[in-house]
């Protein structure tokens, strides 16, 4: 699977069964923090996302949008909680806005669970028991 450092931004390539030893970056040697939400972009969501080993919960989400903001500390949680079985993602919608459109988001926050590169669950708004049910589904 690969991951963008959050410290240089440089994509690594990791085995995420073994994220729980905490792999670090290969570039500047800072740890890659999987256990919380990493940020996609447009030009890695391919490559990050749909070819992902592992699940992955993408949160569709704006810094203006309140929903977001009180779904944010439960997205936080389960990449704290699932750390090396399901991989968390945000994407900003206002700076990746061809990715809503490819994926069809209509309403925000937007949760998509990918398994395999494919859609397997969605959750649109503020539904936490929804949200955790889908993750523990897919861990």
């Amino acid at each position: 699977m690969t991951v963008r450092c959050p410290f240089c931004a440089t994509l690594n390539r990791i085995d995420f069964a073994r994220a729980a030893d905490r792999p670090q970056c290969g570039q500047c040697q800072k740890p890659l923090l999987l256990d919380r939400p990493i940020k996609v972009e447009e030009a890695d969501f391919a490559k990050i996302v749909l070819e992902a080993s592992a699940p992955v919960l993408v949160d569709f989400y704006a810094d203006w949008c309140a929903p977001c903001k009180m779904v944010a500390p439960l997205v936080d949680q389960l990449a704290r909680e699932h750390a090396g079985r399901v991989l968390v993602a945000k994407v900003d919608t206002d700076r990746a806005p061809q990715l809503s459109v490819e994926h069809k988001i209509r309403g925000i926050p937007t949760l998509i669970l990918f398994k395999g590169g494919a859609e397997v669950a969605r959750s649109v708004g503020f539904e936490p028991d929804k949200v955790k049910a889908m993750v523990a589904g897919a861990a």
